[in-house]
């Protein structure tokens, strides 16, 4: 038998294993990521109802802002309405200007690059590494080499897009599924080139780089609560940063900028309506309350599959980075150059039987919005998006 008849993808088989290891959940579909209410959720809540306390004042914003930094050892912690306008403020407080480029992996959820957008600045595509499906730092060192070049004013150092003449302001590392991307080559990076982090953590509360929580590697990183989240909120975001000067700066502006006073309404900068509402909060705090429990679940479930898919041909379960401790957020198989052609087939079949799966984002390079934007050769994204496929990881899915 030759090579290319050994490495066939069997999608057959493939379904049979997730309906094996999911056949307690069968009496329904088994949907991707669902929330989880395990504890003190309808207690808190219901305290927000019965005070009258549920909009964006109220005890509960602190309280879940005060667990999130001790739980990720961020000093602090501003709560926004979702993870998107965290990430927005993010690019704000670094001083990310119109017509200036931030560089973020194609292989992203959209809002990483919507994000970019509302501050009229400009995305700037870069490739992933398929051992950590974040940002290649290596291949991006070589790249900035290329295209760049770094210009000092007023004592600063600043990078400049030699193509475009544009400033390239800052990057945006994302952890992609929870696992955390290798960030210390980044960070040297960053400083070699004059170019600010800023982590897209929003997928990986409850992972670790290097025993040290995504996010806290970078003066500002954002999270998100969304329902499909680990934890959640119903919607709701979070600004991580160790800086308090921009800590306070992010809960005024998020504030709608309105100066403290008992009853006079005056904005001294325009400012936004993203704070947290506490009834939100409230959600937020019980959730929280269970992350080591609901962490712990998903990565038993994430060890069944890689016990599962470790033989089979054609495909490999994606599994941590040896420097990290991932929350498993969202597990993956990852086909081999087969994949494309069985890719459509085997989500078909997966959905039909009541098993969600689905592909990785388009990448965003892809999409008309953002086509005509810089990009670096995007050849391992464009591979991983025709072979990424996610599968059931809700922390429900595997006994206790």
């Amino acid at each position: 038998m030759d090579k290319a008849n050994e490495e066939k993808i069997d999608v057959q088989k493939i379904i049979y294993s997730l309906e094996n290891i999911l056949s307690k959940n069968r009496i329904k579909t088994i949907p991707l990521q669902e929330p989880q209410f395990l504890g003190k959720e309808w207690h808190y809540v219901k305290d927000c109802l019965d005070t009258g306390w549920v909009s964006s004042a109220g005890s509960y914003v602190e309280r879940f802002e005060s667990l999130l930094s001790e739980y990720t050892g961020a000093p602090y912690v501003v709560a926004t309405v979702n993870g998107t306008s965290a990430l927005h403020m993010c690019l704000l407080l670094a001083k990310v200007q119109p017509d200036e480029e931030v560089l973020l992996p194609s292989l992203t959820f959209v809002a990483t690059a919507n994000a970019i957008s509302y501050c009229g600045a400009i995305p700037h595509f870069v490739d992933v590494d398929e051992a950590t499906l974040g940002i290649d730092a290596n291949k991006l060192r070589s790249y900035l080499h290329e295209i760049a070049t770094i210009e000092n004013n007023d004592q600063k150092s600043f990078c400049r897009n030699r193509q475009t003449g544009r400033i390239i302001k800052a990057i945006i590392p994302m952890h992609t599924f929870g696992h955390p991307v290798d960030m210390d080559p980044l960070v040297e990076l960053s400083q070699q080139f004059g170019i600010k982090i800023i982590e897209d953590a929003a997928e990986s509360l409850g992972s670790f780089y290097k025993n040290r929580h995504t996010g806290t590697m970078s003066d500002l990183a954002a999270i998100s609560f969304n329902g499909n989240k680990i934890i959640t909120t119903g919607g709701g975001g979070a600004i991580l940063t160790n800086n308090q000067e921009l800590a306070i700066l992010a809960k005024h502006l998020t504030t709608t900028a309105k100066t403290a006073h008992p009853w006079a309404y005056y904005h001294d900068s325009v400012g936004y309506n993203y704070r947290l509402p506490n009834i939100n909060a409230a959600l937020g705090c019980a959730q929280i309350e269970n992350l080591p429990f609901l962490v712990k679940r998903k990565r038993e479930l994430a060890q069944k599959y890689e016990e599962t898919f470790k033989n089979f041909r054609g495909l490999r379960f994606f599994t941590e980075p040896s420097f990290a401790q991932s929350n498993y957020w969202l597990n993956t198989l990852i086909l081999n150059e087969n994949g494309p052609k069985e890719l459509e087939k085997l989500l078909s079949l997966t959905n039909k039987s009541g098993i969600m799966t689905r592909p990785v984002w388009t990448p965003l390079h892809q999409l008309p919005i953002y086509k005509k934007c810089p990009a670096m050769t995007l050849e391992v994204t464009e591979s991983l998006a025709q072979r990424i496929i996610n599968i059931p990881s809700s922390a429900n899915l595997i006994e206790a």
